[in-house]
């Protein structure tokens, strides 16, 4: 089993055309999960969704690793490969554009859950409120406690 040094060592030593390949293809695979992530997250898929997580993880890593060893040997790519570095270069930009277009539902499911929660809660504390008149005739309007615990069952 190789240790971090030896792996950055083989990378680094590949040559040009093949790390650009390689890492092209780890990013590749790593924009197919974030897509598929995108739209099942969109269809309220979410227990789906997130079972890519480790996937998405797993193919970060790799691709940081490939990136890095890119970065370090850029000069010489771009002598060798300058095709291969192009190639590589806008299939970064296709990540980026993705990558913001995940985050962006990411961040519509996370207001959109902590919304239904919060109207929970609301619906849930409005039940605790006085219905009798007060002392002086009236309905109390005082606002209600928040709720004092919710329950959710993560087995639906």
């Amino acid at each position: 089993m190789m240790n971090a040094a030896e792996r950055i060592a083989a990378l680094d030593t590949l040559p040009a055309a093949e790390l650009c390949d390689v890492a092209l293809a780890s990013l590749d695979h790593l924009v197919e999960v974030l897509n598929q992530e995108t739209t099942l997250l969109r269809a309220g898929r979410l227990k789906e969704a997130g079972a890519l997580s480790a996937d998405k993880t797993r193919l970060a890593q790799d691709y940081t690793g490939f990136a890095r060893s890119v970065q370090r040997q850029l000069g010489r790519l771009q002598q060798e490969a300058p095709f291969a570095v192009d190639a590589l270069r806008k299939g970064h930009e296709r990540f980026a554009t993705q990558m913001a277009e995940n985050l962006r539902v990411i961040a519509t499911a996370r207001a959109v859950a902590e919304d239904l929660l919060t109207d929970v809660a609301d619906a849930i504390g409005a039940g605790s409120r006085p219905k009798t008149y007060g002392a002086n005739g009236t309905i109390a309007t005082q606002p209600p406690a928040t709720a004092r615990g919710l329950s959710v069952n993560r087995a639906l």
